[in-house]
Order: structure tokens, then sequence, then C-alpha cells
């Protein structure tokens, strides 16, 4: 049984290698998931997939049902999962096209249901939340980085905002003010459900702009598509590393 699980996100709606061997739907509490979840061998390691925008990239970021696919991702047998987040660079370091590993985030999105504990017919649960990311799978991700010789940033904090639409100049130096570095729209609540889950979850987030304000010229799809399609293939070669690692 699979252990490993990946979330796709914008640009990462199917796996290059990954030999799919079946399709499962699983049916959940909190509604449908994304899609079905795939199962297939990536280097010759057993691994899940599921593309958290849909296999048509169709679901937009604050209507995604994180907890079904949360919950869909463990009942199936996840135990560790490598979330692709596409984000924009905030500081100077997190350039167009650059890999980076978040070890921290905060939460700035509204409206989002963000927990399991809500149904008001068991005990409170508070998880502890201080370093949000599996530091395991973290150290795992940033060793197959140096193995595949990847320019990659091992730390940064990741600003979650609401979406669909990107943010504004102000914004941008808000977020830079609170010590954000990188900027995107999927972080949370999937970080916080997944330690709720007790699942090692870690992000690999690939910048696909600069953020508003940080860049020479305003943001177009077309820079995005262009850094998001040389970070996925990054992305691809880490992890080839990781899942022999694990």
């Amino acid at each position: 049984m699979a252990d490993l699980a990946i979330i796709g996100g914008t640009g990462l709606t199917t796996l290059e290698g990954l030999a799919i061997t079946g399709r499962e739907v699983v049916n959940t509490p909190y509604g449908e998931a994304s899609g079905p979840v795939i199962h297939g061998e990536l280097d010759g390691r057993e691994v899940l997939f599921l593309p958290r925008h849909g296999p048509g990239h169709t679901i937009p970021p604050h209507r995604i049902n994180y907890r079904a696919n949360l919950w869909a991702l463990n009942a199936v047998g996840a135990e560790k999962v490598i979330a692709v987040n596409a984000v924009g660079g905030i500081s100077e370091p997190m350039w167009p096209g650059r890999l980076a590993i978040p070890d921290q985030i905060i939460d700035y999105t509204r409206g989002r249901v963000n927990t399991f504990f809500d149904q008001g017919n068991g005990e409170v649960v508070h998880i502890d939340f201080t370093d949000p990311y599996c530091a395991e799978l973290r150290e795992v991700m940033i060793r197959a980085g140096e193995a595949a010789r990847l320019d990659m940033a091992g730390e940064g904090t990741y600003a979650a905002t609401q979406g669909p639409r990107l943010e504004s100049r102000a914004e941008v130096s808000a977020l830079e003010r609170d010590g954000c570095h990188l900027v995107g729209m999927t972080g949370m609540p999937e970080a916080a459900l997944a330690r709720e889950l007790e699942l090692c979850y870690a992000s690999c987030c690939v910048v696909a702009n600069r953020a508003a304000g940080k860049g020479e010229s305003v943001i177009t799809m077309e820079e995005i598509r262009h850094y998001l399609h040389a970070g996925m293939e990054d992305v691809r070669r880490l992890l080839g590393q990781v899942v022999g690692f694990l």
C-alpha cells in the first residue's frame, strides 16, 4: 500500500513519469474530493496523486474541498503528503522559477472550513501548529534537492491569501512587513487539516512570478505559465530523488 501522497497544484494536474495503476473515487463525510485518488508508481515506488484544482484545473483556491481531499488521502493509506504549490515571490531570493521548501505559514484566508473538529459532538481539540510542516519530510526534500543539484530555498514563510485574485502592491508590502517570503492561495487550511489527521505534511513551492510591486512590470498569465513550466520540471526531478530517500 502506498503511504506517500502528492497533491498537485497549478501546473501539476498530471505527474510526468507516473505509471498509473488505478483511480479510486473515495466517498468522504465532507463531500466530494477534487477528483479520484490516482494510484501509481513513480520511479519504482508506489505513490498516490491528487490534483487539488481537479483534473481539468477547474476548482479555484477558495472553492477547494480541502477537508475531503485530506480525508480521502488518509483513508486510502497516506501517511506522508508532499503538497506542490504555485506561489509569488516576495523576498529577493524567491525569484521566478525557483523552488522553495517553506518552514512557516501565516493564514490570511477567510471563510474557509478549516478544521475537522467543528461538529459539536466530540471533545474540543487544539493541535500544536508551532511548526506547521513535518520536519522529517522537509529534511528529506532538502536533501533530495541537493542530490538533484537544484537551486532551491530550504526555508521561508508562506502567506496564504484568499484569492482567486492576485494581491495588490500594498497587500504584498504588508505581507513583507509581517515576515512573509512567499505568497499563495492554497497553503491553508490544507496544512492545518493534515496536522489534525496526524499526517506528515510538507510543501514544495514553485515561484511563478514576482509578487505585486516586486517586479518591473505587471503580472501576466503568460509569465506565470512560463515559469511554472520550468519549475515543474524541477519538481519532477525533486520527487524522483525524494521517492528514493523514503
